[in-house]
């Protein structure tokens, strides 16, 4: 079992994080964050790894009892004088899907990647966990070094997703699985878009929850974040040249107790867990943007109203794209 695991900075350079990782938070409004970056816009705290656990647990029954989609299996089969297969997990959160993937495929080396130290300290000897701001020019791993890249629910911390795009290309061998999962920003209520909504000059019938969600997409805007990257996912990875075989789905995600399927259900109870933690995480996001105490509580407020009493059927979308790296890249 792994008890510490390195902090891997530009250029290489090493440490490792002992029983202290104190040095890698601070305080913000009463929750705490990580230091290396000030992009990424959300706490990373215990309520924060609860929620890495939800989004876990939900994708889990979305791809009915899997921890991925493409052919993982077919890629990480072992073959005769290759060396030992690695996988890399980036903006792995509290370690969920990194740890499955080292238990599943124990031949493998899984590496999760993140900005604060919230994983488990001791996990399988296949799995460790390294510290790293993804928002960087050039990431610090080799050329063509992993055979499995996957990427979720991080796009909020990557000012240039192109470019980080283009990083997955460099260090994805020839042939390589890439993975992506990004929920998309903007709220659903009966199964249209705010947008849709707009559109056709009907009411959302969730005020509060269409308020705030429009006010983190400004506040994301702000912070010189792109939230059009989950829904142009595919294109994005397209425009690199280096992948074909791009394989685009969508999950429909219901929010709370109302879906009849007990599996759709299940899902809806896990997300109304997750967006009932989300919401006060917010909160320093929108003082930090200037928005005023009252009325960042009021917004808060109003969407939890919408929550725990909906009057229609809310949900969300979440855009999954997996690709094959191309032989030889163009």
């Amino acid at each position: 079992m792994r008890l510490n695991y390195p902090v891997v900075f530009p250029l290489n350079q090493i440490s490792f994080v002992g029983e202290d990782d104190s040095e890698y938070f601070c305080q913000l409004y009463g929750r705490r964050f990580n230091v290396l970056s000030q992009t990424y816009p959300l706490p990373v705290d215990e309520e924060e790894v609860r929620r890495s656990e939800l989004h876990h647990r939900i994708l889990k029954f979305l791809f009915n009892g899997k921890n991925y989609v493409g052919p993982m299996k077919d890629v990480l089969a072992p073959r005769e004088g290759k060396e030992r297969c690695r996988i890399l997990d980036l903006g792995t959160g509290g370690g969920f899907w990194a740890i499955d993937l080292a238990d599943e495929f124990p031949t493998a080396e899984v590496i999760g990647v993140d900005l604060a130290p919230i994983q488990p300290r001791e996990v399988p000897e296949n799995c460790t966990f390294e510290l790293c701001d993804l928002d960087q020019f050039f990431l610090p791993y080799p050329n063509e070094h992993f055979d499995v890249i996957h990427a979720r629910f991080m796009h909020t911390g990557i000012s240039n997703f192109p470019r980080f795009l283009n990083e997955i290309a460099r260090m994805l061998r020839p042939g390589g699985l890439v993975i992506l999962i990004e929920p998309d920003p903007e709220p659903i209520a009966d199964g249209k878009t705010a947008t849709e909504l707009t559109r056709s000059g009907q009411p959302s019938g969730m005020r509060g929850w269409f308020a705030l969600w429009e006010a983190y997409a400004q506040c994301l805007r702000d912070k010189g974040i792109d939230v059009k990257v989950p829904s142009q996912l595919s294109t994005l990875l397209t425009n690199t040249r280096a992948f074909d075989r791009v394989v685009t789905q969508e999950g429909n995600i219901p929010i709370g107790f109302w879906p009849k399927d007990p599996t759709a259900l299940t899902i809806g109870q896990l997300a109304w867990m997750d967006y009932d933690i989300m919401l006060p995480a917010l909160k320093p996001l929108f003082l930090s943007a200037g928005m005023k105490e009252w009325e960042a509580k009021k917004l808060i407020e109003e969407a939890h109203q919408d929550l725990y009493y909906p009057l229609v059927r809310p949900s969300a979308r979440l855009h999954i794209v997996h690709a094959i790296k191309k032989a030889t890249s163009l």
